[in-house]
């Protein structure tokens, strides 16, 4: 309930199957821009818990079933965590990329 909300939880622009990406996606980079200023750098390896670790706690309280995704958090530098604190405005573009996979783009909304 902490991560998504109506409206959110863009994927995309493609999903990968398991076999394009090394295993358990270990250090894969991760860049995160907003209006092209890079705002979150990271690697996968840099996750508190491995992909492994993920799945196998994750599978402890419900079924997993193939198609299934798995919501992390995400790398440091949000904006309100920045000093002075950056916020996203309507007309704004974030886009985020993971290394191999392609870069997701969303405009900014009011509302």
């Amino acid at each position: 309930m902490g991560k998504n909300f109506d409206a959110t939880g863009a994927f995309g622009p493609w999903l990968v199957t398991p076999d394009a990406v090394p295993p358990g996606a270990h250090g894969l980079r991760i860049q995160g821009r907003l209006n092209g200023r890079v705002m979150q750098d990271a690697r996968t390896d840099q996750l508190i818990f491995s992909v492994p670790e993920l799945i196998a706690t994750i599978s402890v309280a419900m079924s997993l079933e193939p198609g299934d995704v798995i919501i992390t958090g995400t790398p440091g530098g949000v904006g309100a965590a920045r000093k002075p604190p950056v916020y996203m405005q309507p007309g704004d573009v974030f886009e985020v990329e993971i290394e191999g996979m392609g870069v997701l783009s969303n405009p900014v909304h009011d509302g």
